[in-house]
């Protein structure tokens, strides 16, 4: 018999080329495995049909390593929670459909959990039983990934508003394609962390797209970059290898200074202090810094994922997963995956 007064739920997550499994019980993490997928590296980028490939034979092997992680056996599951969407539909099917039919086989509840709300609910997993740090409603959330870019006003688990969004590029997207002109493998945008780091951010200028109210763009600045190095590889073949890493610095200080610019004005229309950054691009190092250089600044105060809980995990799947289980907000079995939706 199950003990429910445990809630203890099975989080899975194939949106993309990482296959994911987590187990929590009552918000505390007990298991989080990650499989990756290094076969898009030479392609530079995910191929969705290997993806979902990989995906087929990573599942069982993921979910299996995450239950005996946690400690935890099948019967003790009270639900279990896949990422409906968005992402790559060929990827989405495969966490869907496993999930689907191991719900069916345990008769308990399937929740379906939106890709984008799981980063923002990351900042409510609990690493031990003492932990409890995460923000207070209402809060601004900074979402930053390679297809998204966004500010969200968070109101409660289930009440999220996005205030605004990249009306193009999403800013992850824009350090992958830049770094890929000046020669850097995929992803990019790690790549572009590491040599900033040795860099000068000052020593170029990039173009910054004035866009009204709190929407992103990046194509502008894209482009910006592209036509920089164009006209300074006619004067010298050797330009981009002699500045790599400056090139990285001043890209890099570009982009955050055009996310905090409209994540700042967000703030200080709304008058909200807590501030949260999730997503692929909040473990850059660069974000990272400005963010709590931005908190002492203003009196703000700011949650920070751990690296862990950057990328694509299935941790944040099961923790919003909990929060509807409390909702006994749950799904039925003809659910199906969707590529795009908004929050």
């Amino acid at each position: 018999m199950r003990n429910e007064k445990r809630i203890t739920i099975l989080g899975i997550e194939s949106s993309c080329d990482d296959t994911s499994a987590a187990v929590i019980r009552d918000r505390l993490v007990l298991s989080n495995v990650i499989a990756n997928q290094s076969v898009h590296e030479r392609y530079g980028g995910v191929v969705p049909e290997l993806a979902s490939r990989a995906h087929q034979q990573n599942i069982v092997p993921v979910v299996h390593d995450a239950l005996k992680q946690a400690g935890v056996s099948k019967d003790e599951l009270s639900a279990i929670a896949f990422t409906r969407g968005p992402g790559l539909l060929g990827s989405l099917l495969v966490g869907t459909s496993f999930a689907k039919g191991l719900s069916s086989a345990l008769n308990i509840p399937l929740i379906d959990v939106n890709h984008l709300q799981a980063h923002v609910m990351a900042h409510f997993i609990k690493e031990n039983e003492d932990d409890d740090s995460h923000p207070d409603f209402p809060f601004l959330c900074l979402l930053v990934s390679g297809g998204n870019s966004q500010i969200i006003l968070v109101k409660s688990y289930n009440d999220m508003e996005i205030i605004g969004q990249t009306i193009d590029d999403a800013a992850g997207e824009a350090f992958d394609k830049c770094a890929k002109v000046i020669g850097l493998g995929y992803p990019g945008g790690p790549e572009v962390d590491r040599l900033a780091k040795r860099g000068n951010p000052k020593k170029f200028v990039f173009s910054k797209p004035q866009v009204a109210g709190y929407d992103y763009s990046f194509s502008g600045l894209k482009t910006s970059f592209l036509y920089f190095l164009r006209d300074n590889l006619k004067v010298d073949p050797a330009f981009i290898e002699k500045n790599r890493e400056d090139l990285c610095a001043s890209l890099q200080k570009t982009i955050i200074d055009i996310l905090m610019d409209k994540l700042h004005r967000a703030s200080k229309d709304l008058g909200i202090k807590e501030i949260a950054v999730a997503g692929g691009v909040s473990a850059n190092t660069g974000l990272r810094d400005a963010i709590e250089k931005y908190a002492r600044r203003y009196r703000k105060k700011v949650h920070i994922p751990k690296f862990s809980y950057t990328t694509d995990n299935a941790a944040m799947v099961a923790i919003a997963g909990y929060f509807k289980y409390l909702d006994n907000d749950f799904c039925g079995p003809d659910v199906a995956p969707y590529a795009r939706v908004a929050i």
